[in-house]
């Protein structure tokens, strides 16, 4: 347990020094906080750039705070996944290829110990980092859209939070497969979107598919209950989570020992 804290510290101490813990949050929150207040002022956008054709009319829907809250965390599935992609790419990677993971793990350290404690404490800035966004568009969607209660953002962030960290978990087992970051990103990215393919092709049969986890928020925001297929996907994406982080443990040690 000494070993796992001391990495840990380690971890999230490099993550100072590299101003993680600042820049990753305000990226959050500037998605967060972008569809509420550009949906809100949107006619006020198009009349300050000159406004529409003589004759022209533009109807904008009638949006709910549900449907606002959902646009911001359709930002953080595209614009917040790659920048977890982006933040984990050599988190392991970098390491090894320099040498300096192969010193820490004869000390010895354990492998399941120098794995664990990074994918932890990468999975507990990106938690904060969602956790600080989305309470920025809950309010934003409060005062120009109308009132979320809180049981509904706990609910959103704590669904959600299962998908992004599985997009950490990917990322983690990427790094211990490849040594470039780069080819980490691309791995890591072209799992998602592979999943995100065959969910599509497979609708019917993949109900319980991590990436179908943003359809079931909307429902349980909308009808206040939480419905089962969510639950089976909670459970399915929690069981992926603790597999890739094995599976990382496992490849780490095969490609070090060999």
């Amino acid at each position: 347990m000494i070993q796992w804290f001391a990495v840990f510290k380690r971890e999230n101490l490099e993550n100072w020094r590299n101003f993680k813990w600042i820049w990753v949050p305000i990226i959050f929150i500037i998605l967060g906080v972008m569809d509420p207040i550009t949906t809100y002022y949107l006619p006020k956008i198009i009349d300050a750039v000159g406004g529409l054709p003589e004759g022209g009319t533009i109807t904008l829907p009638e949006y709910s705070p549900v449907d606002i809250l959902m646009a911001s965390l359709g930002q953080y599935s595209q614009l917040g996944v790659l920048i977890i992609v982006l933040m984990t790419m050599g988190v392991i990677a970098r390491e090894r290829r320099s040498g300096i993971a192969e010193l820490i793990l004869v000390k010895p350290v354990k492998y399941s110990s120098y794995v664990s404690a990074k994918w932890s404490a990468t999975a507990l800035l990106v938690i904060v980092s969602l956790t600080v966004g989305l309470l920025m568009s809950w309010y934003y969607t409060g005062v120009l859209f109308g009132a979320l209660t809180v049981i509904q953002l706990i609910q959103a962030l704590f669904f959600y939070s299962l998908w992004l960290i599985l997009v950490v978990s990917i990322s983690i087992f990427m790094n211990t497969l490849v040594k470039n970051s780069g080819v980490v990103a691309f791995l890591t990215i072209t799992a998602i979107i592979v999943m995100s393919i065959l969910t599509s092709i497979f609708k019917h049969q993949l109900i319980w598919s991590p990436n179908r986890i943003s359809d079931y928020i909307r429902d349980t925001l909308y009808t206040g209950v939480i419905p089962n297929e969510l639950w089976g996907t909670s459970i399915v994406t929690t069981l992926m989570i603790f597999s890739f982080i094995i599976g990382s443990v496992l490849m780490l040690r095969n490609k070090e020992m060999s």
